[in-house]
Order: C-alpha cells, then structure tokens, then sequence
C-alpha cells in the first residue's frame, strides 16, 4: 500500500512515519504533507490507499477533506489525534480508524489491518464492476448458454432457432450442434425481446429471421429454415409476419 501522512507538526509525522516502516509491513511507501491543502493535492497526485490525518492543524481542520473530493473516495482515512472529542465526526465521514496521540503501536497494526481488509474488498468490488461491464457489452451480440460443463457464449449470429423441450431449450447453431440449455424457452424469448432479429413463431419455437429461407403456405403453414428445418408458424404469427415482410420487402 502506499500511504499519505498530513499533519502539522513535524515531530509527529516523523514519529508515525517509523512507526509504519517498523510495524507496518504492508506499507510500501509513505509521503508527508504539512496542512490539509498540500495533504488533498498529493493525494490527488499520487493516489495512495490509505490516509493518515491529523484533524486539528492551524489552517484547517482535517474533518473537511471531503469538501475536495467526489463521493465515493478511492482511499481509506485513518485519523491520529490527541484529541478524542473528534472520533464521532471522524467516524461520519467514513473513517476507518481513529488512532489517538501517543500512538500505541498495537492499535496501530490493527488499524492498518482493518484498512487493507476494506482496501483488498473495494478492489474485488471494482474488478466485479468492471467484469460486469465487461460481459453487459459482450452481451450486446452474444448470449450465455449454461451448458453441463460451464458456460458458453454464442453469438447471436451463430444461433439458428430455440426450440422449446418441456422444461429444457435446445439451441440450434448455425455449425451444425445442438445444445441443449435447462431452461424454459421464455427465459431466452425475454433476454432477446430486444433483438428484432429473433421472432418466436410458435410457442415452441424463437428463430433468427436471418436464418429463414421460405415461409410455405400449406396445411399447417410453416417456416424452411436455411438447415431445412421446418418450423411451425402459428395463424396469428403468419399474419405478423408477412405484414412485417411486406413492409420491408415489397
């Protein structure tokens, strides 16, 4: 971790800066500042994880170091005073620790504990965001099919139809395979309702229009997919197909 020390007394930050170098392992490096405004513009400069903040300093409290900065912040506070009239402002600001003058070294290493606990679970935090960003883009042209060994991402291109199977759906790709997902047909009918390249037909089966090769009108309509798969087509989907069809076509 590196770590960022404000406080206006000299002596002091000295005395925690050794402190932290000989009990604090995990503290990899540590800068000072002499007031909260050189405190706030080095921890916008150099971004470390964890604050060390005296609160009562001649030009400015340490209890206003949110006034600079957005919520959420990206480090933790750990504030060292000698006085404990603060601790309950301190810990409304989300603080993770109050230290109080002389510092005992035991508090200390568990305060610093504490910190890199919460540090090390907003990280994981942030990778599960990004991650979820990640695969919310992925999901823009592929979908998640939850196969027996894992999981699989298909494009939607790939994909040829769904077709119902009780309580299961089988997947049609266009290589040839088919695999068969243990969910209903309405779980995929509602993840792509925005897709309009996907039509449910029947209520056993959702195509991809690119796929369909011939609407046949016979006993029974139905539509021949480029695999010469024939799909049913019910009356009243027929009849918002070949609208659809003939506003785009004809």
């Amino acid at each position: 971790m590196k770590a960022v020390i404000i406080d206006d007394e000299k002596r002091a930050r000295h005395l925690l800066l050794q402190l932290i170098t000989e009990y604090c392992p995990q503290i990899h490096q540590i800068l000072e500042a002499s007031d909260l405004a050189l405190g706030v513009s080095m921890i916008k400069k150099e971004q470390p994880e964890l604050v060390f903040l005296d609160i009562e300093m001649p030009n400015q409290s340490g209890l206003d170091i949110l006034d600079y900065f957005d919520e959420p912040i990206n480090f933790k506070i750990i504030f060292v005073t000698a006085y404990n009239q603060y601790a309950i402002e301190a810990f409304k600001i989300a603080a993770i620790d109050y230290l109080l003058k002389p510092i005992d070294t035991q508090e200390l290493k568990n305060s610093v504990l504490k910190a890199q606990g919460a540090i090390e679970t907003s990280n994981l935090t942030q990778q599960f965001d990004k991650l979820r960003t990640s695969l919310q883009q992925i999901s823009i042209n592929k979908i998640a099919l939850e196969i027996p060994k894992g999981i699989m991402f298909a494009s939607h291109e790939d994909i040829i139809y769904f077709e119902a199977d009780s309580m299961y759906t089988n997947v049609q790709l266009k290589s040839g395979k088919t695999k068969t997902i243990c969910k209903p047909l309405k779980h995929f009918v509602s993840q792509l309702k925005e897709n309009a390249m996907f039509f449910k037909c029947h209520r056993s089966y959702l195509i991809n229009l690119k796929y369909v090769d011939e609407l046949i009108k016979e006993e029974g309509d139905f539509l021949l997919m480029n695999n010469q798969k024939r799909i049913p087509i019910s009356k009243s989907k027929k009849e918002q197909f070949i609208t659809i069809v003939k506003e785009t076509f004809l």
